[in-house]
């Protein structure tokens, strides 16, 4: 059986002036080529109208999460991307 893990992972555009749904449509597309499933997305602000965003997901256990990252870094607009929570998910 293959297990489910919930990631969150933090996407740091590269300016105020990016266009946050498009790169929130651009990432879903390579993550969900990848395996991601349940993909959500929160705008977080941080200053002079610059705003992250936090990715959650549903991964597949036995996928490299660094996949998650090499991908998420290959969209137009997207400055870094970090996992910041990682959690066995059940049920």
């Amino acid at each position: 059986m293959v297990g489910i893990v919930a990631v969150i992972v933090k996407i740091m555009p590269e300016s105020p002036e990016t266009d946050l749904d498009i790169v929130k449509g651009k990432v879903t597309e390579v993550l969900e080529a990848e395996g991601a499933k349940n993909i959500s997305y929160e705008e977080k602000p941080l200053a002079f109208g610059l705003k992250e965003l936090h990715t959650k997901m549903a991964w597949p256990e036995e996928q490299e999460t660094e996949t998650i990252i090499e991908k998420v870094k290959t969209v137009e607009g997207v400055s870094e991307a970090d996992i910041i929570d990682y959690r066995r998910a059940f049920g």
